[in-house]
């Protein structure tokens, strides 16, 4: 099941969902719709390693907007900041956004139960195309859980990425023991 802008509106009552800044206007009928943040980032290297820290470049997208090519990966960031206390998020690209060839997540569209932050964009596209600070990118859907969770993922020692700022977060892969 997937909670209607109804369930939304009561959960953002209840405090278990939060959306800042919220605009009800972005609040569809299963759905909230994100805007892209005026912060990318760029991995300063061209070969990436698993096993470290990978350094990235911000770069503030201009009022004129940022044209995205192909074969280039970016990172973003969407400029609401969101917590989910008691449902799964899943983060899905927009069908305008699609239309227009760009992929905002490369595997990573599902959030778990306590994410506080804003989202990460894992963003590529097919053909050179020019977006904007604010442009709505995509869309947060939320499911219920069935279940008792054991602990959320805020309260995770091991979380990578809890308390995300307003700028995308390289990989954090490094961290991992293998």
């Amino acid at each position: 099941m997937i909670l209607t802008d109804k369930r939304i509106i009561e959960e953002m009552s209840k405090g278990t969902i939060k959306i800042e800044p919220f605009n009800r206007a972005d609040l569809g009928s299963n759905s909230y719709d994100v805007h892209l943040g005026k912060w990318l980032a760029k991995y300063v290297d061209a070969e990436l390693d698993a096993k470290k820290h990978n350094t990235i470049q911000y770069f503030e997208i201009p009022e004129e907007g940022f044209t995205l090519l192909p074969h280039e990966f970016y990172l973003g960031v969407t400029a609401e900041y969101t917590e989910t206390h008691a449902h799964v998020p899943f983060l899905e690209g927009k069908s305008s956004t699609g239309r227009l060839g760009i992929d905002i997540h490369a595997t990573a569209g599902k959030g778990d139960v306590g994410f506080c932050g804003n989202w990460t964009l894992e963003i590529s596209c097919k053909q050179p195309v020019r977006i904007y600070k604010g442009m709505p990118i995509g869309q947060l859907i939320y499911f219920p859980v069935d279940g008792e969770i054991e602990i959320k993922y805020n309260q995770k020692t091991n979380a990578k990425y809890s308390s995300q700022p307003n700028k995308p977060i390289e990989s954090m892969m490094w961290k991992n023991k293998f």
